[in-house]
């Protein structure tokens, strides 16, 4: 039976630590995995759309992606990001406002590529190369991240961008 599993909030060592390769597809793997799938699906403000084994404590190179609640949750094992397409050119950049659930409250602009193709392994070992475009290609990169130990707060920083912080329903700027 599937249980939640405790997420880890900054600033916890193991989320700015790279993950290690998951080289056993076994029961204990697909345990982590429906634990995972169930964290995500418990998480309501916000609710998740993604959810990196290390938030849940596991030093593994997994994630699962669920940026479309119309969908079925997928484990995403060993990815690793082919290819990153920016949009066209455009005057005015579209910048996404992303949270994470191991930083709660804080939100922040960040620029990502609009498609990424991902190379990765399903929850059954099966090599898998997909296309990402949308929410599930800014969710991906999110993701990724969180697996090499990069935080979405630091790519908020090196690009200049403005951190909020969520306060009574309100989206108020943190000035650094």
């Amino acid at each position: 039976m599937p249980r939640p599993l405790k997420i880890l909030t900054t600033p916890n060592k193991i989320l700015t630590t790279p993950t290690r390769e998951v080289k056993r597809f076994d029961k204990r793997l697909k345990k982590l995995i429906e634990d995972m799938i169930e964290t995500l699906k418990v998480q309501s403000d916000p609710p998740g759309v993604g959810l990196a084994a290390n938030q849940v404590g596991e030093e593994l190179s997994l994630f699962i992606l669920w940026a479309d609640h119309r969908k079925k949750p997928k484990a995403i094992i060993n990815p690793k990001i082919l290819k990153a397409v920016k949009g066209r050119k455009k005057k005015s950049k579209k910048v996404e406002l992303e949270g994470c659930l191991s930083i709660p409250k804080i939100w922040g602009e960040v620029e990502r590529a609009e498609r990424v193709l991902l190379e990765y392994f399903n929850e059954k070992g099966e090599k898998k190369k997909e296309w990402f475009d949308g929410l599930e290609a800014i969710v991906v990169q999110h993701e990724v991240d969180h697996l090499n130990g990069i935080l979405f707060t630091s790519h908020v920083l090196k690009q200049g961008r403005p951190l909020f912080k969520e306060e009574g329903g309100e989206l108020k700027r943190i000035e650094i």
